[in-house]
């Protein structure tokens, strides 16, 4: 079984034990999270589709760790105009590891 959830603006496939990346959420790590906005269940032949979610489905987990990603470096240059500029970034993520599938 799995399912379709919205976090972060962004959609995400869920699978009970299976751990998920997902935006920066204000939970410590060892705590339960529970997501419900859940858009798809799907599994054994047969699926339920939300319009735009499914009521009363919820996706739980624990997460396990917060973190950063690796540096991301842009650079950007205008030639013969001694003009530079080097920026770089990481972005804060949330481990999470999924635990149970309501529907």
């Amino acid at each position: 079984m799995y399912a379709i959830i919205k976090t972060g603006g962004k959609q995400y496939k869920a699978e009970v034990g299976e751990a998920l990346y997902v935006e920066k959420l204000e939970i410590e790590a060892g705590q339960k999270v529970t997501f419900d906005q859940v858009i798809l269940v799907g599994g054994e032949g047969d699926a339920k589709i939300g319009t735009p979610t499914i009521d009363g489905a919820t996706v739980t987990g624990t997460v396990e760790k917060q973190g950063r990603e690796k540096k991301v470096v842009t650079y950007k240059y205008k030639p013969k105009k001694h003009s530079h500029q080097k920026k770089g970034h990481r972005q804060p993520y949330t481990k999470v590891v999924i635990d149970a599938i309501n529907a």
